[in-house]
């Protein structure tokens, strides 16, 4: 009888289902894990000197995956100003292309919240890398986050990468000191060198600017609508 894997007549069907399972397990089925901290930096201009974070870690295949994720900042003179931290599941839906849901949690500022989110992470033609999100608060607040970056390899080591985010709002939280429309965006321009793969450290600049009702609430408060800051910090992942 003439088998369909032709090997087993050879080898054993028992040798080769087993051959057949670590194949499998090293070509997809296998689970690994990656902990990545995209931006963990100084900003020198801001009073009392300032702090940012923003970090990931996934576990899962190459179709699904938990994923947590956090960022946040503060500074010298008046603490931690904002922080979150994500659980998603993620699923990819094409060759570059996840989507996900679950759930986000803002320690601050305060009032705390707690959103269901839902969103995507994407690689573009030529690298573009972008990501977005919904969030609905338990308090029926509606907003949304887009994310862009572009990694120039000036080098084999040497990287220059600009990033923009956007930040949304469907209607204004006076609870949050946040309008409607666009609330506030982030440009930012750094040039790291990768020492080694998994370790860079890199310096920068970042500009920031809120519109709108938002804009009006800082004003309120004798805050900044616009700021630029230089930056200094370390991007690593294991």
């Amino acid at each position: 009888v003439i088998r369909d894997n032709l090997a087993d007549q050879v080898f054993g069907v028992g040798p080769m289902d087993r051959a057949r399972a670590i194949l499998a397990e090293e070509h997809g089925a296998s689970r690994v894990s990656k902990v990545m901290l995209n931006i963990a930096e100084y900003q020198a201009d801001r009073p009392g000197g300032g702090y940012r974070w923003d970090g990931e870690a996934w576990f899962g295949g190459d179709i699904n995956r938990v994923v947590l994720r956090t960022e946040g900042e503060g500074n010298g003179d008046e603490g931690l100003e904002a922080a979150e931290a994500q659980v998603l599941f993620s699923r990819a839906i094409a060759r570059y292309t996840d989507v996900q849901a679950g759930l986000r949690h803002d320690f601050e500022p305060g009032p705390s919240r707690t959103y269901a989110t839902v969103g995507f992470e994407t690689l573009f033609p030529y690298w573009f890398e972008v990501e977005g999100g919904l969030f609905v608060s338990d308090r029926g607040d509606l907003t949304a986050r887009l994310q862009g970056s572009y990694d120039l390899r000036l080098t084999q080591r040497l990287i220059l990468q600009p990033e923009a985010e956007l930040n949304l709002s469907a209607q204004d939280i006076p609870a949050l000191e946040t309008g409607s429309g666009l609330t506030n965006a982030e440009l930012g321009l750094r040039l790291r060198y990768e020492i080694r793969r998994e370790f860079a450290p890199y310096i920068g600049v970042s500009y920031e600017r809120r519109f709108g009702s938002t804009a009006d609430y800082a004003r309120r408060h004798g805050e900044d609508v616009e700021s630029t800051t230089f930056v200094a910090g370390v991007r690593a992942f294991f």
